[in-house]
């Protein structure tokens, strides 16, 4: 006998042909490990949200405040509270983004990666980085600027929780912003020099405000901000930028407390 066996094509007993197998549906494209996923529009969509997100946490802060009666002390204390409800909404609304759209985790896809090599590079990186911009805003003959942060270190709460908020939260979420969401996108539209440079214009300009629009702080501003997103980029990791970032922030803040001593007593 021969071991010859008609195909899966050859007409069945009943004379009709076998339907034909329905092709493997399409895999996603998958995006190389790094490299953005998102696009011009979540961008769009992550920035429109941040001020509604900042406004309710505002909104929530006072709202308990003015119907409880509660007295929570240190002057800043309120408006370090509503800003760390706003940065939870807002960031928040980037993790649905990500989860609802594409279906990726949040830390890992804006490039939080803990360890990294050379921490203590990141960590003595920041200091560095503010005596340099120190010295620059000397050549520069930087006006000095009250700004409105200062109105409110008045008394040793508001010291601690500005500083908290100076050395954590605040360089955590601007790195995941700017640093972690940006910039990879600006990278792979312009490349690494010019997207460094774009993604630190929007980070100086919105820190502006602050200085009075001098434009030696825009200048010291934005090039901190390459720093910044240069270690993002060196390291290939948010985390270590956050920490160039925050020990740069707790330098600048320990410098001007040592000039202030009375706010601690």
């Amino acid at each position: 006998m021969s071991d010859w066996q008609p195909a899966d094509w050859v007409l069945r007993q009943d004379g009709v042909p076998p339907p034909p197998a329905e092709p493997p549906p399409p895999q996603p494209e998958q995006t190389p490990p790094g490299e953005p996923f998102w696009g011009y529009r979540d961008l769009i969509i992550f920035a429109a949200l941040s001020i509604p997100s900042l406004a309710l946490g505002l909104v929530i802060v006072q709202t308990i405040i003015l119907s409880t009666g509660i007295q929570i002390p240190g002057k800043a204390s309120p408006l370090v509270s509503s800003q760390f409800l706003g940065y939870g909404f807002w960031f928040l609304s980037l993790y649905v983004l990500l989860r609802a759209r594409y279906d990726r985790p949040f830390w890992s896809s804006l490039g939080w990666k803990v360890p990294w090599r050379y921490p203590l590079l990141s960590l003595f990186g920041g200091p560095a980085l503010a005596f340099a911009i120190g010295i620059l805003g000397s050549l520069l003959n930087t006006p000095n600027v009250n700004m409105p942060i200062q109105e409110l270190l008045v008394d040793r709460p508001s010291v601690i929780l500005v500083g908290l908020m100076a050395a954590t939260l605040g360089p955590v979420c601007e790195e995941l912003a700017f640093r972690g969401f940006l910039l990879p996108l600006l990278v792979r539209s312009f490349g690494v020099y010019l997207g460094l440079l774009l993604s630190s214009l929007p980070f100086a300009l919105l820190h502006g405000p602050q200085y009075g629009w001098h434009w030696q702080h825009i200048v010291m501003l934005t090039l901190a901000s390459v720093v910044f997103g240069a270690s993002r980029l060196y390291f290939r990791s948010t985390a270590a930028a956050t920490l160039v970032h925050a020990a740069y922030n707790l330098t600048f803040f320990v410098a001007y407390v040592l000039q202030r001593k009375e706010v601690l007593i």
